[in-house]
């Protein structure tokens, strides 16, 4: 069941491996993400000291928090993955010129699981082509639809 998309991702970027990974939260911030109080769309995935953070996540905290902690919304989260998958991720991104992005935030067992992304960036031109396709394929529809 998915809790939030970064549809601003599959726009910007070509999409070319998925990765499911676990991310490191607090009570609070569990909390407001089951109320939907969390936004994807200027995150992002950095690499330091051969491990994944999330950077960008936006978690509004909710006004029943607890008065002892002082939430900070945007703050850096920490992802698990294996160790393999780190490293395989690592190598691309530093030789390929890939970058991470996260795509998709849903429950999986009663736990909150991030998908990232292994993405690619898209020019200009790639941009108005994918609009162009989209356009098409709605516009195919509502000619079957008619008939």
């Amino acid at each position: 069941m998915s809790i939030v998309q970064n549809k601003k991702a599959f726009h910007d970027y070509f999409i070319e491996e998925k990765y499911e990974s676990g991310v490191v939260f607090e009570g609070w911030e569990v909390k407001a993400i089951r109320a939907g109080r969390i936004q994807l769309k200027e995150a992002y995935v950095n690499i330091r000291n051969g491990e994944l953070y999330l950077i960008g996540c936006h978690i509004s905290p909710l006004s029943t928090a607890s008065t002892h902690i002082n939430p900070d919304p945007a703050r850096t989260r920490k992802l698990l993955l294996h160790s393999g998958e780190i490293k395989r991720l690592i190598g691309k991104v530093e030789r390929a010129g890939y970058t991470l992005v996260p795509l998709n935030m849903h429950y999986k067992g009663g736990r909150i699981k991030l998908e990232i992304g292994l993405a690619k960036g898209k020019k200009q031109h790639d941009k108005r082509e994918s609009e162009k396709q989209k356009e098409w394929t709605r516009d195919k529809q509502r000619l079957m639809r008619a008939k």
